[in-house]
């Protein structure tokens, strides 16, 4: 069997930045045991497995540890995938997917994700978790992901979270994400997931499904601009639609392949 691959680098216009994410184009899908097997295989923080379904295309994502329930930079990188290799002259694809149906529209040079928004609530935070961070939030929250609010950028830059003590830590299929009011931009985030193989996701659009109504609320607008403050870095155009978010980026083909199995 010979499986497409692609390399994609999400939420960025230039190679070795953004969010690189694996893109396989299956006929039927493969056993779990399979996928899994090729996420570690990737390496890469998501692989996605996409096949043609009678109302669009399915999608399915599998970190090298667990599949996960939704996955933005990886939808992001198959979109630009079907786009440019198998459905050219169309603007618009619907993925069904763990989470619900899925739409990413094409709009220019960028990808509109249609997503569930996840308003995160106020929470308490583990002794571990503040600990392992290193500083105390202004406020904390939860929906999936944890959601810990610091006052400016500087302090999600200077942010040296201790690994060794995180990774004691199962927030599976969640993570930590440290946020501020941007300098140049809305907001600022960083997202952390203790015990993944990527231990700081580079950009994570799947954590901005509360970021966005987070941030939202809290600067009292709807469309905003935001950028992940990880080593590679990535922009993120979003906006608020009630019960759904708007994430849109850019993408860029690092490496076409095939996979034998």
């Amino acid at each position: 069997m010979k499986i497409p691959i692609f390399q994609v680098d999400a939420f960025t216009d230039q190679l070795f930045q953004g969010n690189p994410a694996a893109v396989c184009m299956v006929d039927e899908w493969l056993s779990d045991e399979i996928m899994l097997n090729i996420a570690k295989e990737n390496n890469l923080a998501e692989t996605a497995f996409c096949k043609a379904v009678e109302t669009g295309y399915a999608i399915k994502w599998f970190t090298p540890e667990i599949e996960m329930d939704l996955c933005g930079h990886a939808t992001l990188a198959t979109a630009h995938v079907l786009f440019q290799e198998y459905i050219s002259s169309k603007n618009e694809v619907v993925f069904q997917s763990n989470s619900g149906p899925l739409t990413v529209s094409r709009d220019g040079a960028r990808y509109r994700l249609d997503f569930p928004s996840r308003m995160p609530q106020p929470a308490d935070l583990t002794g571990l978790i503040l600990e392992g961070i290193g500083k105390a939030p202004l406020e904390v929250y939860k929906a999936r992901d944890y959601v810990l609010l610091y006052e400016t950028q500087a302090d999600i830059e200077a942010i040296m979270p201790d690994q060794a003590l995180l990774n004691t830590i199962n927030l599976d299929p969640g993570g930590i994400v440290v946020t501020a009011a941007g300098n140049e931009v809305d907001f600022v985030s960083r997202f952390f997931t203790p015990q993944a193989s990527i231990f700081e996701d580079p950009v994570t659009g799947s954590a901005h499904c509360s970021l966005i109504p987070f941030w939202a609320k809290r600067l009292k607008k709807d469309k905003l601009i935001a950028q992940q403050l990880s080593a590679r870095g990535g922009t993120l155009y979003c906006e608020n639609v009630g019960a759904r978010v708007w994430i849109s980026g850019e993408a860029v083909t690092f490496l076409q392949g095939k996979i034998y199995l």
